[in-house]
């Protein structure tokens, strides 16, 4: 169960190489939360493992594709098998080449089926196991980049538009049942798969997505935008005319 605190005894980590799925993780060490980490074998994986054992994590480990869809409700099960899934952050995704992703078939597939159709896969296979234990809270890492989709990134921005829209709903749904979603929307964050990119206005570091998730969960909140600035900023574009918003240096 979460604690008084908003602190959460166990955490799934879907995706669990992800900068920002590690630095949520170590922004609640001080709640020890089991912490399972469901990624593809690899050093990577075992980087990240090692790496939160020696912080003093209790970690257990799954192998997780996100492309693998048929697999997934096994996963959930056999995690929620062992103790209740109190966390489950949904924290993997392709950024992808941005001309490549609306120019080369296989390329923009593949996008959409991790961007999109995996999520919605773990979603709602989580949502049968929150439904059952009445408890828990799903957070799932959006994108401000799906609040209006730009010719820049548009397939990406298109497949996270989906997402968002996915577990928004999924919140609603579960509401009844005592289970929550927390969607988060972040701009530009500083990690490995946006190094070398000109980074955007207001961007941020993993660490600060990590403490907005964690007040987020604290705070029974459904939405959170990281910077919060970001939500006028966004709300503003979303109301400029296309033929004036094509315009925008975005």
């Amino acid at each position: 169960m979460i604690d008084a605190l908003g602190r959460p005894q166990s955490l799934l980590l879907l995706g669990g190489t992800s900068e920002i799925a590690l630095a949520v993780a170590r922004a609640w060490s001080d709640a020890h939360p089991v912490v399972t980490v469901a990624a593809r074998p690899g050093s990577r994986r075992d980087d990240a493992v090692a790496g939160l054992r020696a912080e003093g994590f209790e970690v257990e480990v799954h192998d997780f594709d996100a492309e693998a869809t048929d697999t997934h409700p096994a996963l959930i099960e056999a995690v929620a098998s062992t103790r209740d899934i109190d966390v489950a952050l949904v924290a993997f995704g392709v950024l992808g080449d941005e001309e490549e992703a609306w120019t080369d078939h296989a390329a923009a597939v593949r996008l959409a089926q991790v961007n999109y159709t995996g999520a919605v896969s773990v979603g709602v296979c989580l949502a049968e196991v929150l439904r059952r234990q009445g408890h828990g809270t799903i957070v799932a890492l959006s994108s401000v980049a799906g609040e209006r989709v730009r010719r820049s990134n548009f397939v990406y921005g298109s497949s996270k538009a989906g997402m968002d829209g996915f577990y928004l709903g999924l919140g609603e749904a579960l509401r009844e049942y005592g289970a929550r979603v927390l969607v988060v929307r972040p701009g530009f964050v500083h990690t490995k798969m946006t190094k070398g990119r000109e980074p955007a206005p207001m961007s941020v570091s993993a660490d600060q997505v990590a403490e907005a998730v964690v007040r987020g969960v604290a705070g029974r909140a459904e939405l959170v935008w990281v910077p919060p600035l970001l939500r006028g900023v966004m709300s503003g574009l979303r109301h400029v005319p296309r033929p004036l918003f094509r315009r925008l240096p975005l």
